[in-house]
């Protein structure tokens, strides 16, 4: 469909054929951005990943976010904070139910404080890279303790790529971008994933019930969930998937834009046209999901010929192609040790009586699309050590 949103040529995109028209057989022309409002609000739109427009700037950023920050590799070496981190979150949930009380699962908003003011947000990444850079001077052979310290240790290192004759070096505009990208994209993301996930485990208890089996038989009751047991859990995968399918954490992909010219299945597109994937349409779409696309049914995924890296179009919360998110490996591998965690140690109810089929699921319309209320339930610990 094409629409004009104001004089700015616009193409929603709403099933997974067109999808990949725009996003695998013409990925090249599509991977521009807009020029939006919001990519300027800190002032670092021209040096940020997410917004940043195609060409050689992005492609080496996008590789060096690559390499330094969620490769695999860097991912895994973070276990061991990601296990105390859990565990910290466990011990805390336990003393809530001591205390009789309910725990409020919803988002924390960091996304509207970063908005408040950039001026605040110069300063306070400045001290944080000083502190990384003192820190970084006087234990050299230090391993990275955190991902600043993984960008830190590149300032001052040429940022384009080979044969160019002017190579800028990494500079402090270049941290302070990829800081926003990375706190602004992965906690946003990230709890409201956890939070509707948990949603739709609370409404149906027989998936619930069926999560926690698979749970005791990979795990025990004896111990927590540890990252190792994951690829175990299949009845985790697709819980995670068919939540990913009903709640798209970004309702619409964020925007791709023409770089020239172009027809595709013969429409013509001129150059500068804005691209909106709708993926929560997609995942809607009787056609592809059958008439039961409404309901939360994780089975339908039972085959597991769709997953969710961008391959199959049916399901892309990650999006695809060039512009897919690079986080995904982190993004994943959070979401699925968290609802796990918290699957695995407690038992949830409903506060003040309330039935499954009672909880408001309204959503909050925006860039992501989280819970229009708190989503608020009782911890019971489960486990028997």
């Amino acid at each position: 469909m094409s629409v004009l949103l104001g004089r700015v040529s616009t193409i929603i995109v709403s099933s997974p054929v067109a999808a990949e028209l725009f996003l695998r057989t013409h990925d090249a022309v599509f991977a521009g951005r807009p020029k939006l409002q919001i990519s300027k609000y800190l002032t670092y739109g021209p040096k940020r990943v997410v917004f940043v427009e195609y060409g050689p700037y992005w492609r080496t950023v996008r590789k060096w976010f690559s390499l330094h920050l969620v490769s695999a590799s860097t991912v895994e070496s973070f276990a061991p904070v990601r296990k105390e981190e859990l565990s910290s979150l466990v011990e805390s949930l336990r003393k809530v139910e001591t205390a009789g009380e309910t725990v409020d699962l919803s988002r924390k908003g960091l996304t509207r404080r970063l908005k408040r003011t950039s001026n605040d947000l110069h300063a306070f990444f400045d001290k944080i890279i000083d502190e990384h850079e003192q820190g970084t001077k006087h234990e050299e052979q230090k391993p990275y303790t955190d991902f600043v310290n993984a960008l830190v240790s590149l300032l001052d290192t040429p940022m384009n790529p080979k044969g160019e004759e002017q190579a800028s070096l990494i500079d402090r505009k270049n941290i302070k971008a990829i800081m926003v990208d990375m706190v602004a994209a992965s906690f946003d993301t990230t709890t409201t994933a956890i939070e509707w996930t948990l949603s739709e485990l609370l409404r149906h208890p027989r998936v619930m019930a069926g999560l926690q089996q698979e749970l005791e038989r990979v795990v025990g009751r004896n111990r927590m969930v540890e990252e190792s047991d994951l690829p175990k859990l299949t009845c985790l995968d697709m819980v995670i998937k068919e939540s990913f399918r009903l709640h798209p954490v970004a309702p619409f992909l964020i925007p791709h834009e023409s770089t020239e010219d172009i027809i595709v299945n013969g429409y013509f597109i001129p150059k500068k046209s804005r691209i909106m994937v709708n993926t929560w349409s997609m995942g809607r779409d009787r056609k592809v999901w059958s008439d039961d696309a409404e309901e939360f049914f994780p089975e339908r995924f039972k085959d597991g010929n769709i997953d969710l890296r961008g391959h199959d179009f049916e399901l892309i919360p990650f999006g695809s192609g060039r512009r897919g998110c690079p986080g995904m490996q982190l993004g994943l591998c959070t979401m699925r040790l968290i609802i796990a965690q918290l699957v695995h140690c407690f038992n949830w109810e409903l506060p003040d009586g309330m039935l499954p089929g009672e909880l408001d699921m309204t959503e909050k319309f925006g860039l992501s699309l989280p819970r229009a209320n708190h989503l608020i339930a009782k911890p019971t610990y489960r486990l028997l050590g």
